[in-house]
């Protein structure tokens, strides 16, 4: 039997009775490991090799990590200093304690974190006690983490609760390797023993060759077009993303234009014009974010003044307003966006690209950012398909068949509405969708008319309808996601992005 020169010297190289690692191989025979991993796949398509791939994971300490491994872990410290405070007989201040044991930063809020947890004492009202039963040279996570540093445990031998906080605390990392394995089989023991041959064949074309002309003389080495190769997977945009162009060929196609506009502005865009006053909760720290920079200077002053006047006098014979505090101050400092409302308020204004003569159709599908608790529909950041039609006699039913059309793109035709109460539209409801694997009715949007006291300071005559839809809420209900952090962070499918696709 002849085989290429790299082959031959695999199967000589590789053992019937234990398996080789093609690392091993590769060290052995000189070769570069992709060299030898094609030659191992060749001679597997022969029958000649196998060849098993095993997944292996190693433990490794993090910088903070090693740091906890020199200094000890905050929580240690802080009860080391406690116990020699005295909290171990009576409460003492936490003051004094954290000063004792020298922690600085954060590492005193992990410190404060852990304390409890591992039962080390408690913490109340500013005073600290120690158990003193408990013993700190027996903590398993610094006892692990020394053990990483001197190289004396495996990954599989680390208890999984253990491992998990430490991960979580980032003060390891695990990352996985795959090795591939090759044993010889009785059809390799068999050729090798009946004897095989260097082939002289060549397997490269290289400029030695061209230069000389020996091209023209020599063998060249079959290609094994059906050969298994290592799978290469290039740059690809994001599901979300592509749901988004789609979303966006969608509106275009029932007539709508794109808004652009700031992630950062002013809270007059946000809020003020929509009506919502200044001491509503959705505008405190706990709902938007609030940016440490001067205020916005370049707002339209007789806007502002409008807008003030339907805060605190309302709009119109039987207006009333809101009789709350309205500064300018306020309304000049900046904040992330909590939706692109704030587009809509900058082009029914005229001041993003001049006065708007009805009708008109308008929408943007943008990131925006709220201070929400992390769960399997909410998110600090996501994006908003906002939209809004200004023309004279809009009704609820022009809202609602709107939806209709837009979602039936998509497959969806089990839209429910529920009336809702908004500051800036009247009336107003959310809309609910059914989704394809739980059943469960999940909210996907919010829409409404702008009320009066929006539109007047603005200088809209006519209707306007507006919505603001949630995208990553279409794309649970497309594709079935329960979690919305499935295609978001640490808890993403990577091969479902990878192969997935958006059908238009």
């Amino acid at each position: 039997m002849q085989l290429p020169g790299t082959q031959v010297s695999v199967l000589e190289a590789a053992s019937a009775t234990d398996a080789t690692s093609v690392t091993a191989l590769a060290d052995e025979l000189g070769e570069k490991p992709e060299t030898v991993v094609g030659a191992v796949f060749e001679l597997a398509d022969s029958g000649l090799l196998t060849v098993e791939e095993r997944t292996e994971e190693r433990v490794e300490l993090t910088d903070e990590g090693e740091t906890y491994v020199e200094s000890g872990l905050p929580e240690v410290r802080l009860y080391r200093a406690a116990v020699e405070a005295g909290a171990d007989d009576g409460a003492v201040s936490m003051g004094q304690v954290i000063g004792a044991s020298g922690l600085e930063g954060g590492a005193v809020d992990i410190a404060l974190a852990n304390y409890a947890r591992k039962g080390y004492g408690s913490i109340e009202s500013g005073e600290l006690t120690a158990d003193p039963d408990a013993d700190p040279d027996a903590d398993g996570e610094a006892t692990v983490l020394a053990a990483l540093a001197d190289g004396r445990v495996d990954a599989g031998d680390i208890e999984a609760s253990v491992r998990e906080q430490l991960v979580s605390r980032d003060l390891v990392t695990v990352p996985e390797s795959t090795e591939r394995l090759v044993t010889l089989t009785d059809e390799g023991v068999t050729a090798l023993m009946e004897g095989v041959e260097e082939s002289e064949t060549v397997g490269q074309l290289t400029p030695e060759l061209l230069t000389s002309g020996e091209w023209q003389d020599v063998e060249f080495t079959e290609y094994n077009v059906e050969a298994d190769a290592e799978t290469r997977y290039g740059g690809k945009k994001h599901i979300l993303r592509q749901t988004a162009d789609r979303v966006k060929d969608v509106l275009v196609g029932m007539g709508f234009q794109e808004m652009e506009g700031p992630h950062a502005d002013a809270e007059f865009w946000i809020n003020d014009c929509l009506f919502m006053p200044q001491d509503h909760p959705a505008r405190t720290h706990w709902d938007q974010f609030a940016l440490d920079v001067p205020p916005m200077q370049d707002l339209p002053a007789e806007l502002v003044d409008r807008v003030e006047d339907a805060h605190r006098n309302g709009v119109g014979a039987d207006g009333d307003g809101y009789h709350s505090p309205w500064t300018e101050d306020v309304a000049r400092g900046v904040d992330l966006r909590g939706h692109t409302t704030s587009l809509s308020m900058r082009y029914l204004s005229g001041h993003a690209q001049g006065e708007l003569e009805p009708p008109q159709r308008y929408f943007s599908v943008e990131k925006v950012y709220r201070n929400d608790t992390l769960d399997a529909t909410h998110l600090l950041e996501f994006f908003q398909i906002e939209g809004w039609v200004m023309a004279e006699d809009l009704s609820v039913r022009d809202l609602m068949g709107t939806f209709t059309e837009f979602y039936e793109q998509f497959g969806i035709t089990d839209l429910q509405f529920k009336p809702h109460y908004n500051p800036y539209t009247e009336p107003s409801f959310e809309l609910f969708g059914e989704h394809p694997e739980t059943g469960e009715i999940v909210e996907i949007g919010n829409s409404g008319i702008f009320r009066e006291e929006v539109l007047r300071p603005l200088g809209v005559d006519c209707d306007v309808m507006a919505w603001g839809l949630a995208l990553e809420r279409l794309l649970m209900l497309t594709h079935g996601f329960e979690d919305i952090r499935d295609v978001h962070g640490t808890l993403v499918d990577l091969d479902f992005l990878r192969t997935e696709e958006v059908v238009h």
